[in-house]
């Protein structure tokens, strides 16, 4: 989708919002049925007997008036879940977001124009951020082409939420702010703000109705920089971000009382179009071996990001370029969109501005200076202590695997999502010797305001082939038998999730409900196998395709022994990045990619002698 052509010249970017349908909800019915379906691998036959007999009593009981109460909600709400979507997998969340909810990863353009280099940085990044605002005004005009899936549209709401977007922490719940305005709403913010060595700085991006060129914003990042080298670093401020949320939100508080101008310079960061983050380090990628630029990207230094930005763009000192989001605004297809179309705005043009070089007259970037006292310097000593704490644990594994890629997969007629998904089951099978129950992205932005469903690829199917696959008794027919039973399972699954006929975001609804209401948690919750099946977010294997660009992102695990894992699909090769907590014994995310790769060698040598 993220290949589709951006600019279009007939179709406004938001003009099929108001034609998009309801988020529909599913019968009570199926989602029970799909969710005994879905803890079977994960129960002995006594377990399941147990929870299959409560899920009964739920369906015949409270789970009919709770379905009521839903099904009354959705004919208020063109879309039911996204208020609690938004509240319980995000704002509710007090953990520190900066590592364990938003994403971030490595811009592609090293795999072509623009590879490592001294001296590169502030060029580069001016240019990149010329075609970022471009994208930034192409949403502004509503020319950015609505994507579609087929020739369906799609919801476009989340590309408004791309830039002059902000999270803001309370003391028991977040906010978000968002700044953006299309022309015909009115007027946008239209400046940025320059992150370096713990200093802040902001400038405007448009002058006299014109976005400034790369010469005029190399000459304003060059002014950042220069006034940062050989000073002293800043006060740090935005490692806040970084924080347990409830310490943020009262740390911030305490910041607005000191001054005033402290409340106005939260703003502009907020307000914002994006952050760009001028960064010291050189992780020196490669096309093969992502993993040192894609780790510093989710947990380089706390004091030039700010964590709650909807973009932070990383401009590494080697010149190479990496991103940092908050998810609760959006999810990673819109980022995608974006640095989809700056790849192939760099491609088209080699990397170079080929414009004029004139730089015309306006005011040098302003330094956002705050005033601090000894709380908030301890609060953000606190924070970078615990920053550096948790980011220590992080093990981010980001490799390319180049033996083959989607064209061998479809060559089989096998569906290369869901040939990756089912090498992960293997893999995790293999190294632990038992299923992980998974969490895969499925879209339905189908209907108004949709973002995604769960769907589960740990089914029975999947778990008899990894069975199948590791038994040496069993013959290849048998496996390869086995294999497609699993595929046509998977396929199905996926398709259902992204036309709103997936269980788990229907049993958060029945389970808000009840919570609302003020009544008892139904036993289904509080069942040992609802958590043990992911239920709860607890997946031990928290994954998504981002899609078949060239495009990459990471996450950190959803829990402790699990894995985050994020791949891109491309015809000759699948790129992905694996990340685990190296604290816990027994997962390792190096171990975890070899895994996946020995998986699909084995299930492409598989599939080819079934065509022999």
């Amino acid at each position: 989708m993220a290949s589709q052509v951006s600019e279009s010249t007939s179709e406004r970017t938001f003009q099929y919002q108001d034609s998009l349908p309801p988020l529909p909800v599913p019968s009570l019915e199926g989602s029970l049925a799909k969710y005994l379906d879905a803890v079977r691998p994960f129960a002995s036959d006594e377990e399941y007997r147990a929870t299959a007999a409560i899920v009964k009593r739920f369906g015949e009981g409270i789970g009919q008036h709770l379905h009521q109460k839903l099904l009354h909600r959705a004919k208020t709400k063109r879309n039911w879940l996204e208020e609690w979507w938004l509240d319980t997998a995000y704002l509710e969340l007090r953990i520190p977001s900066q590592l364990n909810v938003n994403f971030g990863g490595p811009a592609p353009y090293l795999e072509h124009c623009w590879p490592p280099t001294e001296g590169a940085q502030l060029e580069r990044t001016s240019i990149a951020t010329w075609h970022t605002l471009q994208y930034w005004d192409l949403i502004r005009t509503e020319r950015l082409a609505p994507q579609k899936a087929g020739n369906a549209p799609v919801d476009m709401d989340q590309f408004k939420m791309l830039f002059c977007t902000c999270k803001v922490p309370g003391v028991t719940k977040d906010s978000i702010i968002n700044y953006f305005k299309t022309e015909s709403e009115g007027p946008c913010p239209s400046h940025v703000v320059v992150l370096c060595r713990g200093r802040l700085f902001t400038f405007d991006t448009v002058c006299d109705g014109q976005i400034l060129t790369p010469p005029e914003l190399l000459r304003q990042l060059t002014y950042v920089k220069s006034c940062c080298e050989g000073q002293p670093e800043g006060d740090g401020v935005p490692a806040l971000s970084s924080e347990e949320r409830t310490r943020w939100a009262k740390a911030r508080e305490h910041l607005i009382s000191i001054d005033p101008a402290n409340k106005t310079i939260l703003e502009t960061i907020q307000s914002s179009q994006f952050v760009i983050s001028l960064d010291d380090s050189k992780p020196y990628a490669t096309p093969e071996n992502y993993t040192p630029m894609t780790l510093k990207a989710m947990i380089g230094d706390p004091t030039i990001r700010w964590g709650d930005k909807s973009y932070n763009s990383i401009a590494f000192s080697d010149g190479t370029l990496g991103s940092n989001c908050d998810h609760a605004p959006y999810d990673a297809m819109v980022l995608v969109s974006l640095c989809h179309y700056v790849d192939e705005q760099l491609k088209a043009t080699e990397g170079k501005w080929k414009g004029p070089d004139t730089v015309r007259s306006m005011p040098a970037p302003e330094e956002l200076l705050f005033t601090v006292d000894n709380r908030i310097r301890s609060d953000i000593h606190h924070a970078k202590q615990q920053y550096q704490e948790t980011v220590r644990d992080l093990q981010v594994a980001c490799y390319a695997f180049t033996s083959f890629g989607k064209a061998a997969i479809k060559q089989r007629k096998l569906h290369p999502d869901t040939f990756v998904q089912l090498a992960m089951q293997l893999a995790y099978y293999r190294l632990h010797g038992r299923s992980g129950c998974c969490y895969e992205t499925a879209m339905t932005r189908k209907y108004y305001h949709g973002r995604t469903e769960t769907m589960r690829p740990c089914t029975l199917e999947a778990q008899n082939w990894c069975k199948a696959m590791l038994d040496p008794n069993i013959g290849a027919d048998t496996k390869r038998k086995a294999m497609q039973v699993a595929f046509n399972k998977h396929n199905n699954l996926m398709s259902e999730a992204q036309d709103g006929k997936g269980f788990d975001r229907h049993l958060l609804g029945l389970y808000l409900i009840a919570k609302e209401e003020g009544l008892p948690t139904p036993d289904v919750f509080t069942d040992p196998l609802y958590a043990k099946s992911g239920g709860g977010g607890n997946f031990v294997l928290s994954s998504s395709l981002v899609g078949y660009t060239t495009v990459l992102g990471a996450v950190a695990p959803m829990v402790r022994h699990g894995y985050g894992f994020f791949y891109r699909i491309r015809d000759d090769r699948i790129v992905a990045s694996c990340t685990a907590w190296k604290s816990d014994p027994e997962t390792d995310a190096e171990s975890m990619f070899h895994n996946v790769c020995v998986s699909m060698h084995d299930m492409l040598q598989l599939a080819t002698t079934s065509q022999l």
